[in-house]
């Protein structure tokens, strides 16, 4: 097995393939004044089995293209198979037409890496389940387990497990198997025009306890700013915010502590400063069992 690790997941993919004892062919890549990308394989691929991982977090037309051109590439090259390691989908929360007209960009992403040829997609908690037969023998993995394990490790087992939303339930329920404090759920909805973030007030049962907001990402913040907000009025001792996708757009990381969370914690599927969970393990392991 060779693993090629993409512009924007070097790190990750050197640590996937140090786990699975596999070489490592490295990415030539620049951007051209005008914007696009270059992509060059430094060694030969020819009759291997390929595992390209490639993040498409920010900038994700970018990154995704580059994901693009590294699976073309390798079956150019001479690949036997190629692997997409997608460790964080963009364009995944769009599952669905919300009003006519449209577009499905998860399922657009799907057909595209199929049109590639891709004998494999290996993703980490996509936001919705149901696009996975979209893709060519799908793997999601879930990390959540993982995160959940850092805060026993830095003392806080026990804590209550708070899903921001009712579609984060299993999340939070995941993350309870670990932490043995309990676990609840808000209720959101979401304007499907202007993107408004509203939480109904519901009780927890959480005074002095430390709470942990469990999503399967963050994005500008707005939902765990309202569900920390509703812990802390509670009565919450502590809340903490965990995420597998810490995307952290227009300033939500301070938006998140200046409502009172005391730390936010993410992995390494998207490169951020709360990166502190490696998600190369439970990767590592869905691939030794596809190749």
């Amino acid at each position: 097995m060779i693993v090629v690790p993409g512009p924007a997941s070097t790190s990750l993919g050197e640590e996937i393939a140090k786990l699975l004892s596999a070489k490592v062919v490295g990415v030539e890549h620049k951007t051209f004044p005008d914007g696009e990308s270059y992509i060059r394989l430094t060694d030969s691929v020819r009759g291997e089995k390929v595992v390209v991982v490639q993040s498409t977090g920010p900038d994700q037309n970018k990154n995704l293209m580059e994901l693009f051109l590294l699976v073309d590439t390798a079956y150019r090259l001479g690949a036997d198979s190629v692997i997409a390691v997608v460790p964080y989908l963009a364009y995944s929360r769009q599952h669905k037409e919300y009003r006519p007209g449209e577009a499905i960009s998860a399922i657009t992403m799907a057909k595209l890496l199929k049109s590639l040829g891709a004998d494999g997609f290996v993703t980490v908690n996509v936001h919705d389940e149901s696009i996975l037969g979209e893709f060519p023998n799908p793997v999601n993995v879930s990390a959540i387990t993982q995160l959940a394990s850092h805060f026993v490790e830095e003392g806080m087992a026990g804590a209550f497990a708070l899903a921001p939303d009712d579609g984060a339930v299993d999340i939070a329920k995941e993350a309870d198997s670990v932490l043995r404090g309990g676990y609840g759920w808000l209720e959101k909805t979401r304007d499907v025009i202007t993107g408004e973030v509203s939480v109904e007030e519901k009780r927890l049962g959480i005074e002095g306890r430390v709470v942990i907001i469990f999503d399967d990402m963050i994005s500008t913040g707005g939902t765990v700013v309202k569900a920390a907000q509703l812990a802390l009025k509670q009565g919450a001792a502590r809340v903490f915010a965990a995420c597998v996708h810490p995307l952290l757009v227009g300033g939500a990381l301070d938006k998140i502590l200046d409502a009172g969370v005391e730390e936010v914690v993410g992995t390494n599927t998207v490169p951020s400063p709360v990166s502190r969970v490696s998600v190369a393990p439970v990767i590592a392991e869905a691939l030794s069992k596809q190749v």
